[in-house]
């Protein structure tokens, strides 16, 4: 059976647990581009991550952009919304679909 888990500072990330996501408190970039790694050789099919822990370990998570599994989806934190997360559905839908049909080209 695959996992989820949820990546991102303490505040952001801890009221995942209680839908039964494994949390992973971490803000360390080098700390946190290891963990994506071992989280996907691991069996987790979806990786959430807050979009400000994201924006300091691109390079990690574009490694898996065009992989199957696992699925690795972007959110806000406690801090705010920063839009990462949206773009990159906005991007997978249009690889997916060949165009944009959630904003319609705005």
């Amino acid at each position: 059976m695959y996992k989820i888990a949820v990546m991102g500072d303490r505040d952001s990330i801890y009221g995942f647990a209680s839908l039964g996501l494994e949390p992973f408190p971490l803000t360390d970039p080098a700390e946190a581009g290891k963990k994506v790694k071992d989280l996907a050789e691991s069996g987790y099919a979806v990786i959430y991550i807050t979009e400000a822990l994201a924006a300091q370990i691109e390079p990690e998570i574009n490694r898996y952009r065009e992989a199957g599994l696992p699925a690795i989806i972007l959110i806000p934190g406690i801090s705010g919304n920063t839009g990462k997360g949206i773009l990159a559905v906005k991007k997978s839908v249009e690889q997916a679909v060949g165009s944009d049909i959630i904003f319609n080209g705005q």
